[in-house]
């Protein structure tokens, strides 16, 4: 169930950084709609990881938090904002998930 809750926390974070890059690509209500949905986010993120915490390891649980945020925020940046997709930024993407996968395989 931990585990759970680090990945959901971890599509939360990716959420946050979306609606904060919606943040700087509108005005007006519109951007105050994406940062309110930013800032819900950011704390479901944050509850998330913290409740996980309590039964995990500190170090593992945030690395996977963060690496999941990491490459999911790449991905969406590709897809939605239009980030090149270079060899390079898809190579590292994918040693990044190789790290996370392996992260959690050798964690007690």
């Amino acid at each position: 169930m931990s585990w759970f809750l680090v990945i959901l926390g971890g599509v939360f974070e990716v959420l946050f950084a979306s609606c904060l890059g919606k943040v700087r690509q509108t005005s007006g209500t519109e951007m105050y709609m994406w940062f309110a949905g930013f800032l819900v986010s950011l704390i479901i993120s944050m509850g998330l990881l913290m409740k996980a915490t309590q039964t995990l390891p500190i170090g593992t649980a945030y690395a996977v938090w963060t690496g999941i945020g990491a490459v999911g925020s790449a991905i969406v940046g590709i897809l939605i904002f239009k980030e090149p997709a270079t060899f390079w930024r898809l190579f590292f993407i994918t040693t990044l998930i190789g790290s996370i996968v392996g992260l959690k395989a050798v964690s007690h």
